[in-house]
């Protein structure tokens, strides 16, 4: 088995980033650490919480939560054997950063994100 190292991301979607970005601001009490029109990271409590806008119209229709993997195909590999579905294929997303989704036989979707 791959070993996971816990959920250590979690993307929110958004409809307005602009009125998005201070709410969770204030919530998380740090400023962005990404700050970009695509997309808003707030890194705090060895948390990575991001704000994706547009991310319904991408079918997200809620946070999603990734768990940080050492081998992303091993572990995507394994969860499916299990039963989950595969929703989102495996994409690098910058800087050597690859994530895949999977939903669970109730539709719930897990994130899986590997780091180079």
């Amino acid at each position: 088995m791959s070993s996971t190292h816990g959920i250590k991301t979690v993307l929110h979607p958004v409809t307005d980033l602009e009125a998005a970005k201070p709410v969770y601001a204030a919530l998380l009490g740090v400023a962005p650490s990404a700050d970009g029109s695509y997309y808003v990271g707030f890194d705090a409590e060895g948390q990575h919480i991001g704000l994706v806008p547009g991310a319904g119209d991408q079918g997200m229709a809620g946070p999603v939560a990734y768990w940080h993997v050492d081998d992303l195909e091993g572990k995507l590999a394994e969860v499916t054997a299990a039963g989950a579905t595969i929703k989102d294929p495996v994409r690098e997303v910058g800087g050597g950063r690859r994530v895949a989704t999977v939903a669970d036989a109730d539709g719930n979707v897990l994130g899986l994100l590997q780091d180079p």
